[in-house]
């Protein structure tokens, strides 16, 4: 999932990572919906929102949504950061990283809800920023590593995309183009993660609270260690092959025994001068 860039990834690596961040986005944006009564994981309502605020003169509440959106746009930002400048000394730490500071926002946001929250607007706000930025950081880097095929925080491109392809599927040769079958499968299956990952945070948040971002961030902690554990077994595999092929060839170059010099000489003898 984390280990492939843009064209080198398979319609296979692109699902897997499609369903497991809309899962996991999906849970974000139903808690903070439950807990706070807003959405964190898109922005087209904030940008309304923003424009709402400003025609009212609510200057103050036009900065604190203002502010939500850029921290959005920063962590997506952030994530191509990484990806651009880290992917070629390792591609695997380069896509980590971004997830790695997504789990700490959601651990920060699980942490202080469990214990210090006090539910007053300032306390919101900033819970709010950085479940924000950490759903930018995920759709950024997403986004990022499938050459712009995964996108998991939102769905309303998806379900445009969607309605574009089963269009086209009313014709036949659109329906036997496997690249658009394949596209449908990845977006069908973008929206059903994000689905069943709102549903098990509805019913997370009524028995763990706060504690659900816990649930989040052991799942994608899931996510980096699955990808670690098989680029480790890759590169065992790997190893293991390149051992025995040497091994194989050593065989193979291995000289013939030397034969004692008393038995030459004693061949030498038995064999008649002509």
């Amino acid at each position: 999932m984390l280990r492939k860039f843009s064209n080198s990834r398979t319609l296979g690596d692109n699902i897997r990572l499609g369903v497991l961040t809309a899962f996991s986005a999906g849970m974000v944006n139903i808690a903070s919906l439950l807990l706070f009564f807003s959405f964190s994981s898109n922005i087209t309502g904030h940008f309304a929102i923003l424009a709402s605020e400003l025609v009212k003169g609510n200057l103050y509440q036009g900065a604190v949504v203002f502010a939500w959106i850029f921290l959005f746009f920063f962590g997506s930002f952030v994530s191509n950061m990484f990806v651009i400048h880290l992917n070629k000394r390792n591609a695997y730490v380069a896509h980590a990283l971004p997830v790695v500071l997504e789990i700490l926002c959601l651990v920060a946001v699980g942490t202080y809800g469990s214990f210090f929250y006090k539910e007053t607007l300032a306390e919101t706000e900033t819970l709010l920023s950085l479940m924000l930025f950490a759903m930018g950081l995920q759709n950024g880097l997403t986004a990022s590593i499938s050459n712009f095929a995964v996108k998991t925080t939102h769905l309303t491109g998806t379900t445009t995309d969607l309605g574009i392809l089963f269009s086209m599927f009313t014709r036949k040769e659109y329906r036997q183009n496997k690249e658009l079958r394949g596209k449908a499968k990845l977006l069908l299956s973008i929206a059903a993660g994000y689905l069943v990952g709102a549903v098990a945070s509805g019913f997370t948040y009524m028995y763990m609270g706060f504690g659900l971002f816990y649930v989040v961030s052991l799942f994608l902690v899931v996510v980096i260690f699955y990808d670690f554990y098989k680029l480790k077994l890759s590169r065992y595999l790997s190893n293991k092959r390149s051992k025995m092929e040497t091994e194989q060839l050593e065989t193979i170059a291995k000289p013939l025994p030397n034969i004692p010099e008393h038995k030459k000489k004693r061949t030498q003898e038995e064999v008649p001068a002509y």
